[in-house]
């Protein structure tokens, strides 16, 4: 299955062409089409392993494609070396030197290509990273989040038209972690040029990109905003991989205007028709999702309370955890083992403790309908096998 995106107005998009890279008898990245429009920040995420940081190193000319081709707007780099792109990459490592200050860091691209008065584009860049008064230091002196500071400015002073960063977050704390997302964010906005950031971390992804190619044995799985990605997943994996999902096997067993009527367990199911990815006939195998904070538990004694409409699961709490801001709870159901639960902190029920007889319920518009036959662990579906 290729996969694209619309392209940028003006040229300026990244496009991979029919790109394809085979080491041997292994294919790390099958065949794909993707545009990457000029000026976004753009997320290639998945494990490791998927292929994603393989494709980044496609683009910067560190790896050569088996087949295809990479254009940066209406140049056809594919068979350009690394130092003819006009690109640049931000490594997990940094990759800074160790015996050189923070200004001479910054400036070593341009004194490299032998510019002698980089004062003024250095002190820019440094301002830009927030980085001003740290100019003398040593690498060594300066925090994780400075040091990937450094390393964008000393990337983003050569001007390039993408930069492209691999797990550059990767070696942070988690509050670091954070604060650099909203940093990293703030700087790409600010210069307005492509990113196109290769990371495993979903809350990454979703916090810093505008769009996300999420990928999975060497294809794409899905591409679109993290939004859609997240509320409108396509296929198992991705509902699993972005976020928890429940995952319930049901059978279809009518149509009613615009809904799917199913059943699961013996509970009857309600699933937007617009919301399933695959054809319903009466009898076909569905699984319903539904996402864990889209989900209300009340005990059971209180049922009679619970509005019409709604679809419900009864279960026994089989194990509750609290993490501060919510309670995430199991229910074993007839209909789901295993079925998970997020509640906000607000007003806890003292009685929905691992034991209790409960009711899970929620807005049947909120359920999404995927193939019952498709593995969470599988690639997308392709109605042809890649030639030889």
């Amino acid at each position: 299955m290729k996969t694209t995106t619309t392209p940028a107005v003006g040229g300026g998009d990244v496009r991979l062409t029919g790109i394809s890279k085979r080491y041997g008898t292994f294919t790390a990245v099958h065949p794909l089409d993707l545009t990457v429009p000029q000026g976004s920040f753009f997320a290639l995420l998945g494990a490791s392993g998927c292929g994603k940081t393989t494709t980044l190193r496609m683009i910067a000319g560190l790896e050569e494609p088996t087949r295809g081709t990479v254009h940066l707007g209406d140049q056809d780099v594919t068979r350009l070396p690394p130092y003819r792109r006009p690109v640049n990459t931000v490594f997990q490592s940094y990759a800074l030197f160790p015996h050189l200050d923070v200004y001479e860091n910054v400036a070593f691209g341009l004194r490299r290509r032998g510019i002698k008065n980089v004062r003024r584009q250095v002190e820019e860049m440094l301002e830009l990273v927030q980085l001003g008064g740290q100019a003398r230091r040593k690498p060594h002196q300066l925090s994780g989040g400075q040091q990937q500071r450094v390393a964008v400015a000393r990337a983003l002073i050569n001007h390039p038209r993408v930069l492209l960063l691999d797990e550059p977050l990767g070696a942070l704390d988690l509050k670091l972690r954070r604060q650099m997302q909203l940093e990293l964010k703030r700087i790409q906005t600010e210069v307005g040029i492509t990113f196109i950031h290769v990371t495993h971390d979903q809350e990454e992804a979703m916090t810093m990109a505008d769009t996300v190619a999420v990928m999975n044995a060497g294809r794409i799985e899905q591409l679109g905003t993290p939004t859609d990605l997240y509320d409108n997943p396509r296929t198992a994996f991705v509902a699993g991989f972005l976020g928890t999902s429940n995952l319930v096997p049901a059978r279809v067993t009518a149509r009613s205007g615009e809904d799917i009527v199913l059943t699961a367990g013996g509970a009857t199911l309600v699933l937007p028709a617009a919301r399933c990815t695959v054809p319903a006939p009466a009898g076909a195998a569905v699984l319903a999702g539904i996402r864990p904070e889209k989900i209300t538990l009340t005990h059971v004694d209180d049922a009679a309370g619970i509005p019409e409409g709604r679809n419900r699961i009864t279960g026994r709490i089989a194990d509750a955890g609290f993490i501060g801001v919510s309670t995430q709870y199991v229910v074993d159901s007839p209909v789901c083992p295993g079925f998970e639960v997020y509640a906000q902190n607000i007003d806890r029920d003292p009685r929905l403790v691992p034991g209790a007889e409960v009711v899970a319920h929620w807005n049947p518009a909120h359920t999404f309908g995927l193939d019952a036959d498709r593995d969470g662990d599988a690639g997308p579906a392709h109605a042809e096998e890649e030639a030889a």
